[in-house]
């Protein structure tokens, strides 16, 4: 799988596009889920073009809300971003606002993970702890179940995710909690950086 972009090039386009912080964590966690992921499944040599699509997903959010992976393309374009890296970004739109059908099981990943990032992230801003260190996947199924709570995390789209990867709910919210505990200090440390 070849990006075409070094993770620099990447950050300074995310960073161009994006300016709210909540959006430059967001991107950085699914960074980390995504390498995570990339190694957990068998794809290791390729975790750095898994990181760059997670990193890149929502390049377009902030800027163009109504053109949501549709705006995409020609802001990946500008850096040179592959053909593949750009079919793996819009992916995660499928069905909602695109129609670029994830096939790749990276993609698949994004797709299921990009959701529930967010979920796991609100809840675990409402524990003690304020971290998914402590975090078990009983919990996060309650929290799941109370459409009430985080309510702008698609419930839909994460159990979609879930399907389109042929798992059960369950391990998805385990594995991608593991996921973001291999990244939570380190997307921590970014920010911070990035804030100076």
């Amino acid at each position: 799988m070849t990006a075409g972009i070094t993770r620099e090039e990447a950050l300074k386009l995310l960073k161009k596009y994006n300016k709210e912080p909540f959006h430059i964590q967001h991107a950085l966690t699914v960074e980390g889920v995504m390498r995570w992921y990339a190694n957990r499944l068998g794809y290791g040599e390729d975790e750095e073009f898994w990181g760059l699509a997670g990193l890149l997903h929502d390049v377009d959010f902030e800027a163009f809300p109504d053109r949501h992976c549709i705006a995409a393309p020609a802001l990946l374009g500008e850096i040179g971003c592959s053909e593949e890296l750009v079919h793996a970004v819009c992916s995660h739109g499928y069905g909602h606002c695109c129609n670029v059908e994830p096939s790749h099981e990276m993609e698949k990943v994004l797709f299921a993970a990009d959701e529930l990032t967010g979920l796991i992230g609100a809840a675990a801003l409402m524990r003690p702890s304020k971290s998914v260190m402590d975090m078990e996947v009983s919990s996060l199924r309650k929290k799941y179940k109370d459409r009430k709570f985080a309510a702008g995390c698609s419930r839909e789209i994460i159990a979609e995710g879930a399907a389109l990867l042929g798992w059960e709910l369950d391990r998805l919210l385990g594995e991608t909690i593991e996921a973001m505990r291999s990244c939570e200090a380190s997307v921590a440390g970014e920010m911070e950086r990035l804030a100076r």
